[in-house]
């Protein structure tokens, strides 16, 4: 990808653990590497290709000065966050932020962090069985939409379907979401249970009714197994309610362990 690259940017700023580098402050030097598409730019010489890197270091300039934070870690986190959200442009950016005089009563150069950050291509499953089921649906994807670090890119139609695994339920409303999020794989799935949670799902039973669903299918194509989390979801491959929608929007995203597109799985289910 190619990068534009901005180095030892010197900023002024009141942060650290003790109470004096809040009161008198102290220098600090800003490194980034932002990735991005630069090839439009290349040709067409206009900056509106391209993003202002002059913008890019006066943002980081204003949050150092409006903002104290005692760690060096959680003032990177918040610059990085912040360029992503104000440059949606930028896919990644990697951020060294250095305190040369860093107060440990020791001869040294510099202290510094370093993060690499990035936007997440992920599609969700959404799914509903009880109230009002498309509504419920379009108040989940307002919740997500509402965040600062998700954005909705596309949502696909919504199918009903018979109910999988306990059948002895009301049909279901399913569809599929593409977003992208600056969360992690654990901090987005925190952020779908806290959303059907204000939405009133209720976890009673395994398979059983609810208000609404949201499912991690894919996490870019990252393979995931833990208590918590297992990404790819299982058993995709199996399930036409979730094939279906999922196909009409991104018909070849491939599975990152098997290698096949969501058509190639889908026609396996029709034959």
């Amino acid at each position: 990808m190619d990068q534009i690259i901005i180095k030892d940017l010197e900023v002024y700023g009141h942060h650290g653990v003790l109470k004096e580098e809040n009161v008198l402050g102290q220098k600090f030097l800003v490194s980034m590497s932002l990735s991005l598409p630069l090839r439009k730019a290349g040709y067409s010489d206009d900056i509106a290709d391209s993003i202002d890197y002059a913008k890019v270091s006066h943002l980081v300039k204003e949050e150092m000065e409006k903002t104290t934070f005692q760690l060096i870690e959680a003032l990177a986190e918040h610059l990085c966050d912040a360029i992503l959200k104000a440059f949606p442009q930028v896919g990644s950016i990697t951020m060294e932020l250095k305190k040369p005089w860093a107060p440990i009563l020791l001869p040294l150069e510099t202290v510094s962090v370093k993060l690499e950050r990035s936007r997440h291509d992920v599609y969700l499953s959404v799914g509903a069985n009880l109230g009002d089921k498309k509504k419920n649906i379009e108040d989940a994807i307002e919740l997500l939409n509402s965040d600062e670090k998700i954005s909705v890119v596309r949502v696909s139609e919504l199918i009903e379907t018979k109910p999988y695994g306990v059948t002895d339920q009301p049909d279901f409303l399913n569809g599929c979401i593409f977003i992208r999020t600056l969360y992690d794989a654990y901090e987005l799935l925190n952020k779908l249970h806290e959303i059907e949670n204000k939405l009133g799902r209720e976890r009673k039973k395994h398979w059983g009714p609810r208000t609404i669903d949201l499912d991690i299918l894919y996490y870019d194509d990252d393979i995931i197994e833990s208590e918590e989390l297992t990404v790819p979801h299982i058993e995709i491959e199996k399930r036409e309610f979730v094939l279906k929608p999922l196909c009409e929007i991104a018909p070849w995203k491939k599975h990152p362990v098997t290698g096949r597109t969501t058509k190639e799985m889908l026609e396996d289910m029709d034959q």
